[in-house]
């Protein structure tokens, strides 16, 4: 089970409440910035505008290819670890807007880790050091340590320890 807060709303739809519910500036500023850092070639760079002008926590030595698409209403919520490597046009989301609630949930990804291209990673789930996520996967649960996963729903596909891993 993801680990997200949820949000009762009333009347219309929880999106089109979205401006009662975060500012406008501040969605603003994300999307300039995560559009800006998504063609961004350098990961240094794009790791310093993700960290100091976002509030994400990004670790040392991380990739996060081209066109990788941050949580643009609540980015601050996403935690990547060192030496982990982000797919190309991967989508990390940390809010979930339904028709009568919106949830928001923390995403943690640990160290060491693989996301294959093309993934989408829902709000409130956290991915264990080393895990591999194969191309393509929506990560819709919990991945733990050395474990490889994929596919939409993920699943594991084999549980891995210590041991199994080439350093």
């Amino acid at each position: 089970m993801r680990k997200t807060k949820r949000y009762l709303v009333k009347g219309s739809n929880s999106l089109w409440q979205l401006y009662q519910t975060i500012s406008f500036w501040k969605v603003f500023k994300n999307t300039l910035i995560i559009v800006v850092a998504r063609y961004i070639p350098f990961f240094g760079l794009k790791n310093w505008l993700y960290r100091k002008c976002l509030g994400m926590k990004i670790g040392e030595q991380t990739a996060i290819a081209f066109m990788v698409m941050m949580d643009i209403l609540y980015p601050e919520k996403i935690s990547i670890g060192k030496n982990t490597i982000i797919g190309y046009n991967s989508t990390i989301l940390t809010h979930e807007y339904l028709v009568s609630e919106y949830r928001l949930g923390d995403v943690q990804i640990g160290d060491h880790v693989m996301i294959g291209a093309n993934t989408t990673i829902l709000p409130g789930v956290t991915i264990g050091d080393h895990a591999v996520i194969g191309a393509g996967s929506v990560v819709t649960k919990d991945i733990p340590p050395y474990a490889f996963a994929a596919g939409n729903p993920i699943r594991i596909i084999r549980e891995g320890k210590k041991e199994d891993q080439v350093e």
